[in-house]
């Protein structure tokens, strides 16, 4: 078949076989149809096979720029971690499961003396696994003997060769175009890449699983995994920075590396994982230490032929109960242990007595808060959210007739949110409206005489309006406000479908929210529960209510800050009380034209409950509809819990030093307090160091979160993750988690916005970068001359990943609106690192030479292939391509100016053949029978199966066309953009950093201009090799 070309419009043909669909974690097959026509891809020039260049490759021709560069430099080296002494592991059977202090090879460098390769380098050599590797040959204690035998075998970034069309495109092999590298020479491709590492990850992962006891380096964040709990928490529920800690606080402060662990507690699940077990121990609770109180877990030790249960945070030796009582056998292990979840999984949960409980566990109690203002109705937000809600409780049935049953009793309909859950619907602009959506009239309603009448059924929505803002109340009782969603099916549709016309007459364009606030606080006081919030307006009307605070004046001065943080006393009491009773609060934005929200007076409530705020500055109808709606249903659906208590508890010689997320603590100590909590919140914590740590010991951490499930259970779930103690630097730095380490210095640092300028912000993040990179070059300063620049085996990319953060909407340099600066800050509190990782580095793949098999499943695995991803930079765009781009928060399409028509034509059907054709307001493709459009609609299926809480939809990008060619520039990380560095400017200026570092001359305070001398010569760099 002919290849399409995209510089030539008349080069696009069709004809290729069919294929099958790709339909993400088994759903129905929404695409309509086997695509019947196929589309070719183009022979551009493509990326490079791996990390190694072919050996006896000729270099690039000479390059003026690169040469000025590397003499002013002294050279870059990137290369791995450097030799370490070595030492015989004496004490590996004394630890749970690790082997330490592995000898290391000699690093491979960049633009250093060659070592028979050229280029970016791994110190590993997959090919010679033996017992010393890090990866193989674990050895365990008696107690972990029930864990079975590897699973596979290991995943090493650096030395993966992902296949031609899926992990990386074939390297060309003509001496002029190859890439190379020497002395006086930058060659952008030896430089470390993030889809790279991406790629060549997600082809590991899909064909082998994570075993959480046999391999100590998590998983790249992004790249989606099935993971085997042997005891250790999955990575997808705690993450800890180090896998490996110093056994000093000394040594730990000579990395610069921070200790902490991002916890995620109810992380979703993939396919293919087992289920967190549910243990009921009746009403003595689930097994606890009565020294510390934590959790029976598998790392605690049975002595005394189990009579005694040895604590493994605090060594306290504790009496086992008789009805837990079980014998030991010869080698200590207990003969009931592959019988016992507590025992040998690292994740599980506990039912608990009623000493546990705050008050009566009931079924989640939803409160739809409406926004049925003048903007909301204009803009067709309140229609987009009426219809998300109706989709979110019923699905696509919410559209069919209703019937009853000959009996006269309810149909049965599939549950889509849990038993025993309840909601209730309230509207507001400058009063308050409260809906009876009972199938018969409350008692509470009627009158002493008509109690005694047979009860008459409601056919539609009873709407009570509360005029008193100044101390509103709620005018139903419980059984009037609050039914069973499919009990109440056909009230609540008439209701919801009704609503937008309901009050189409009233002009009300001032909204007053916190009184609306402060009356479902009130009827959620005795149950808690979650409220979901729709605004459309700043609330500008009744007590509470807000003004214009960002002028525009406090822009780039020291009192920006102000903006960031919310000083009205009222909403902060409300925020406290929410908390106070269990109840989290999810606000859907809509800003009026891109105007002022005060997100950070009205987010305070979200974050301080541990709820979460949608955003949504120019909302579009119909553009956005589809993304609010689904965003809806995401956040009605997934795992959601309430009145929550959080305790982290770890080893004796650590501590606790600080938080960072969304939540209450009322004192330093206590523990957090959260409204809710979800799926997708993540947060972090830091240690400390009280003592030194025994090498002969492990460390552990427990999280324990007790909260009410949605189905009306209290439960605690706890979460065990060990690491192992060395004295041994290197050995420290060979089991760093590179996208914990990020998550917790971007919630660190969103912590310090509303305390410091953002210019001492970024300052700090420059300063912290160049410490871990210096700190490292100081341990492994052995093999590498000093003009090099060495990086971390397992930071190669840390470096792109905070310019990213810099980058970012919370700390660019330059004008951004404070609501964005809001939104991002709290986002970054409670990301995961699946988001964080998206958010600071897109995934962008080219459609226009999109592989034939590319986006389909792989008949003999049946795993949808992956197309390659390109890095973030518009030198590697082509002229007439199109691009794909996630960042997790947004999915934006964008098209040269030159793409062909026969591509528009097959991506969005005939008489799409010029690029002012298509529909500005489009969300979503159309279903056509072609290839191509098949390929990119399950791509995007894909996309958003593997991302977190923000819906993924369509938004166009075409050249002076749409506004969304400029966000398409921000997203392009690598490039002078965002008042910051190119992603080769900022490796400069850090490696100018370290050497001054290295050479005691470095002054901290002015980390931001270090190598400002070198800008005019690096002008036009990433120009030069930007391709």
């Amino acid at each position: 078949m002919a290849n399409y070309n995209p510089y030539q419009h008349g080069g696009y043909q069709q004809g290729a076989p069919s294929q099958p669909q790709f339909t993400p974690n088994g759903a129905q097959n929404q695409f309509g149809g086997t695509p019947r026509t196929g589309y070719g891809h183009s022979t551009t020039p493509q990326q490079d096979q791996g990390y190694f260049p072919p050996q006896g490759q000729a270099n690039v021709g000479s390059d003026g720029g690169m040469e000025a560069l590397a003499g002013q430099v002294g050279g870059m080296g990137l290369g791995g971690d450097a030799a370490a002494p070595y030492r015989p592991n004496r004490k590996k059977n004394r630890h749970a499961y690790h082997n330490l202090e592995q000898s290391s090879a000699p690093a491979q460098t960049f633009g250093g003396p060659l070592q028979g390769q050229f280029g970016y380098a791994n110190t590993e050599n997959t090919q010679h696994l033996g017992a010393t590797h890090p990866y193989a040959g674990q050895q365990v204690t008696p107690q972990m003997s029930q864990f079975p035998a590897p699973a596979n075998a290991p995943f090493t970034p650096g030395l993966q060769a992902p296949s031609p069309g899926f992990g990386a495109e074939p390297r060309p092999t003509s001496a002029s175009t190859a890439p190379g590298i020497s002395q006086g020479k930058v060659d952008p491709e030896q430089i470390p890449s993030i889809p790279r590492l991406r790629d060549a990850a997600t082809q590991y992962y899909l064909e082998n699983v994570y075993p959480t006891v046999e391999q100590h380096i998590p998983p790249p964040a992004a790249v989606p995994f099935v993971a085997h709990d042997q005891g250790n928490s999955s990575p997808k529920h705690a993450r800890l920075t180090l896998n490996n800690i110093p056994s000093t606080s000394e040594a730990l402060a000579s990395t610069a590396l921070p200790l902490g662990i991002v916890l995620q507690p109810l992380a979703p699940l993939q396919d293919g994982e087992q289920a967190i077990p549910v243990l009921d121990f009746g009403d003595t609770g689930p097994p606890r230490c009565r020294r510390c109180r934590t959790y029976i877990n598998p790392f605690m030790i049975f002595r005394s032929g189990g009579n005694k249960l040895v604590c493994n945070m605090c060594t306290f030796p504790n009496d086992v109960s008789p009805e837990y009582f079980a014998p030991t056998d010869p080698s200590g292990v207990r003969v009931d242990r592959p019988q016992r979840p507590e025992l040998t999984m690292g994740t599980v949960e506990f039912m608990v007595p009623k000493e546990y409980w705050a008050k009566e566990p009931v079924g989640l109690h939803w409160v739809f808060l409406i926004d049925v203002g003048q903007e909301a109705i204009q803009r067709s937000f309140l229609q987009a959210f009426c219809e998300g809600v109706l989709l979110a409780l019923y699905g696509n049935e919410s559209d069919e007739e209703y019937e009853e049953q000959p009996n006269g009793d309810s149909p049965e309909i599939p549950r889509r949110i849990p038993a025993r859950t309840k909601v209730g619907f309230v509207a507001f602009d400058r009063s308050m409206y409260f809906f009876n959506c009972s199938v018969s009239v409350p008692s509470s309603c009627m009158s002493p005489s008509a109690k005694m009448l047979p009860q008459a059924k409601l056919e539609q929505a009873q709407m009570l309006v509360m005029p008193d803002l100044e101390e509103p109340f709620v005018p139903l009782g419980s059984d009037g406000l609050f039914v069973d969603p499919y009990q109440s099916k056909p009230v609540i549709t008439d209701l919801l479908r009704r609503i937008p016309s309901l009050f189409s007459r009233q002009k009300s364009p001032e909204p007053a929210l916190l009184p609306a606030l402060k009356a479902t606080q009130a009827a959620l006081t005795s149950t808690g529960g979650k409220i979901i919030c729709s605004l459309a307006a700043l609330p500008t009307w009744g007590p509470g209510r807000l003004f214009l605070r960002d002028k525009n004046d406090l822009h780039g001065i020291d009192t920006e800050r102000k903006l960031f943080q919310t000083e009205h006393a009222d909403w902060k009491k409300v925020a406290g009380k929410m908390v106070e009773s269990g109840i989290g609060v999810d606000f859907f934005l809509a800003a009026a034209g891109g105007g002022y929200m005060d997100i950070a007076t009205i987010g305070h409530v979200s974050a301080l409950s541990g709820g979460e705020t949608y955003f949504y500055p120019t909302f579009t109808a119909p553009r956005d509809v589809q993304k609010l709606k689904k965003e809806i249903e995401h956040t009605v659906r997934r795992e959601t819990g309430y009145q929550a208590l959080m305790k982290v508890r770890c080893s004796n010689g650590l501590q606790v030093s600080s938080y960072h997320g969304n939540f209450l603590q009322h004192n330093f100590g206590a523990d957090l307090e959260l409204g809710s909590v979800d799926a997708d919140k993540a947060l972090g914590v830091m240690f400390s160091y009280d003592g030194k740590l025994d090498s002969k010991l492990d460390a552990h951490f427990q999280c324990a979160l007790l909260y009410t499930t949605a189905s009306g259970e209290r439960r605690v779930r706890c979460t065990n993750t060990v690491a192992s103690v060395s004295e041994n630097l290197p050995e420290v730095m060979r089991y760093v988690d590179q996208d914990a380490v990020l998550s917790m210095i971007a919630k660190e640092a969103a912590t310090r916005m509303t305390e410091r300028t953002l210019k001492e912000v970024r300052n700090a993040l420059t300063e912290k970068a160049i410490d871990i990179l210096a700190g490292h070059r100081k341990i492994s300063s052995g093999s590498h001359p000093p003009g090099q620049l060495v990086l971390p085996e397992n930071l190669k990319e840390f470096a792109m990943y905070i310019l990213g953060l810099i980058k970012s909407r919370a700390f660019k340099a330059g004008h951004e609106p404070s609501d964005r600066r809001t939104y991002t800050m709290r986002f970054l509190k409670s990301a995961s690192p699946l988001e964080l990782s998206l958010f600071l580095y897109p995934r962008i793949v080219a459609l226009h030479s999109l592989p034939d098999n590319s986006c389909f499943p792989n008949p003999e695995t049946g795993h949808l292939v992956v197309p390659p991803s390109i890095r973030a930079s518009f030198g590697r765009t082509e002229e007439g391509g199109a691009y794909l781009v996630d960042d997790g928060q947004v999915c934006l399409l964008w098209l040269h100016q030159h793409v062909s028509p026969n591509f528009l034509e097959d991506l969005f059907g005939p008489s799409h053949t010029d690029l002012a054709d298509l529909d500005p307001q489009l969300s979503s493709l159309p279903v056509l029978d072609t290839h191509l459009n098949a390929q990119v609609r399950n791509l995007i299926a894909y996309w958003g199966s593997v991302r977190g809480s923000k819906a993924l939809t369509l938004q166009l990008a075409r050249p002076r066309l749409d506004g969304a060619e400029y966000e398409f520039a921000r997203l392009l990380v690598e490039d002078r953009n965002n008042e910051a560095q190119s992603y080769v400017d900022w490796l400069v200026h850090l490696h100018r950093g370290i050497q001054l570092e290295l050479s005691g001359q470095r002054k901290k305070e002015d980390a931001e201009g270090v190598g400002a001398g070198l800008e005019g010569a690096m002008a036009g760099l990433s120009n030069l090799i930007g391709r």
